[in-house]
């Protein structure tokens, strides 16, 4: 069968292409098309254009960047109606997949085309602009799940979805089950350090780097004998992260494809709000959350009718309680994220209580397997409906 796939970020591009691996195992005549990344170019189709040359957050980077962004979403409808997939499978970046999704839902009924939409990892629209939930019944046919709380949020708004576990834990189970070449760079800045390292993840966007890694890196520096390692994201390059190092921080080390080793050998993290908030409680790294936002002062005051959910990291949001402190907006200060991150360092009054909640945390989430849970379903269900159609 023929899948077409649709991702707006890094993230996006490491789930995708495990699910992809995961349907080859259950499809061997899958072929796949996608607007991805490198990850999913490795396991094999045609990437039609690269999430690089769209993804873009906040709306001056979107307003500036606009027309790209439009000839991309023109070039991504031509292209579907060329290819004529039998299913199309959207991962998360809900921007542009609902509207993808609307379009094509729109063009299928008119052409009686038989191609199925599927949703892998939702859009996040409890957290924000739950309306969203009409085009989702509209135009999605089914909605695969990663985070448990999702499943009773959808069904009191009668819309039901299928939960396969998160595919976070398999991503970090597979990178540790794998032989590594040992990272010079990082061993270097371990030997470097007298106490330990701390890990620095500050987003995979250009904004959410320029709003945040300055803070988090003086927030880190307060420790002595500790050194902080900044974790790249594959689509940042490193000149950008220098720019907004303060300069007498100009050496710190980036390191870049090693983000779960450096989660590993650090004693704790500072990490902006997303996926990397659940990969750390996965691999037990104490972490502080801090998103700084530009006019803080006005969106905290905004933030509860903007917002329909009490936290904004994953990690509490699963465990439905405060497991990790979350710094948002004003509140991301340099000396707030110094005396959070203090609570959970070697001896901190708060790193026990921490690590046992990620144990709860973890049983939520369940093992792993979402991947293959997922590809199983999608497969199972496209053959079924093949067989329907067979059978008119």
């Amino acid at each position: 069968m023929k899948y077409y796939l649709i991702v707006g970020e890094a993230s996006g591009d490491l789930h995708a292409s495990n699910l992809m691996a995961e349907i080859k195992k259950e499809d061997t005549e899958a072929e796949f098309r996608f607007f991805g990344g490198d990850k999913m170019q490795a396991v094999g189709g045609t990437l039609v254009k690269h999430y690089k040359e769209l993804a873009y957050m906040g709306w001056i980077p979107v307003l500036l960047h606009l027309p790209q962004i439009l000839k991309g979403r023109s070039e991504c409808k031509a292209d579907i109606l060329k290819w004529q997939p039998d299913v199309l499978i959207l991962v998360d970046y809900p921007g542009f997949n609902l509207s993808i999704a609307e379009w094509f839902n729109k063009v299928r009924k008119s052409k009686g085309l038989k191609t199925k939409i599927y949703y892998y990892i939702s859009p996040k629209i409890w957290a924000w602009k739950e309306h969203r939930i009409e085009n989702i019944k509209r135009d999605i046919d089914e909605v695969f799940s990663i985070l448990p709380f999702e499943v009773e949020w959808y069904k009191k708004r009668g819309y039901n979805v299928r939960y396969v576990g998160n595919p976070c834990v398999d991503a970090v189970e597979k990178y540790f089950s794998e032989e590594h070449e040992p990272c010079p760079q990082l061993e270097e800045v371990k030997e470097k350090a007298k106490f330990g390292l701390i890990a620095i993840l500050a987003g995979s966007r250009k904004q959410e780097i320029k709003d945040n890694l300055c803070m988090m890196i003086q927030a880190a520096r307060r420790f002595e004998g500790y050194k902080p390692v900044i974790a790249g994201a594959p689509n940042i390059e490193e000149s950008y992260y220098r720019k907004f190092l303060p300069e007498e921080h100009k050496n710190v080390a980036i390191i870049y494809d090693r983000t779960y080793d450096i989660l590993k050998e650090s004693v704790a993290a500072l990490v902006t709000s997303g996926t990397a908030t659940l990969e750390a409680a996965i691999i037990r790294t104490p972490q502080v959350v801090c998103y700084r936002l530009p006019m803080g002062a006005i969106y905290s005051f905004i933030r509860p009718f903007l917002l329909n959910i009490k936290y904004i990291s994953l990690v509490n949001l699963v465990a439905g309680k405060r497991v990790v402190h979350e710094l948002v907006a004003d509140e991301a200060t340099m000396q707030n994220t110094g005396n959070k991150l203090l609570l959970i360092m070697p001896r901190g009054i708060a790193r026990e209580k921490m690590l046992r909640e990620y144990e709860m945390v973890n049983q939520k989430l369940g093992g792993a397997g979402a991947s293959a849970k997922a590809a199983k379903m999608m497969v199972e269900l496209l053959r079924n409906e093949k067989r329907a159609i067979s059978n008119e």
